[in-house]
């Protein structure tokens, strides 16, 4: 029976978190992981933002004798963006730097995957008509469509 009631509250909660990260955006590349979030992290640095961190998430999986797809996340922002939305609403910092998954696509290829800029915040009392909200899906467009080679 407890089991039962775990799995119960697990559901509720993952219920509860998803508005944040409901709506995604992705993008499609014919390379492998590596290569993409490579072009990625160029396409970052290159735009003047900073990477904070490069984390592969099936490198942690073989260090403890487990399996996943190559899965690799890049957290990365531009402060100057990132200040405007968070003077807005403090709680906005929740959801920043920002982060693009890269992951194998059981199909072929590789896809990028990231929240949706304006419903990213849509927890917090960030503006949805904040300038700042455009940029940074712009930002997010060039970015991932540079790592796609598109």
């Amino acid at each position: 029976m407890k089991p039962l009631k775990i799995s119960a509250l697990a559901a509720t909660l993952s219920l509860v978190a998803l508005p944040a990260f409901a709506d995604f955006e992705t993008r499609h590349s014919d390379d492998d992981v590596a290569t993409v979030m490579d072009r990625l992290v160029a396409a970052v640095e290159a735009a003047g933002a900073t990477v904070f961190a490069r984390v592969d998430h099936a490198e942690g999986a073989r260090s403890v004798g487990m399996h996943i797809p190559e899965a690799q996340v890049l957290i990365f922002g531009n402060p100057e963006l990132g200040t405007s939305v968070m003077q807005d609403d403090i709680q906005a910092g929740l959801f920043l730097p920002m982060r693009v998954l890269v992951h194998d696509d059981p199909d072929g290829g590789t896809t990028i995957v990231w929240p949706e800029a304006e419903e990213m915040f849509d927890d917090t009392g960030v503006d949805d008509d904040l300038p700042v909200i455009e940029e940074i899906e712009d930002a997010l467009d060039r970015l991932t469509r540079a790592a796609a080679d598109d």
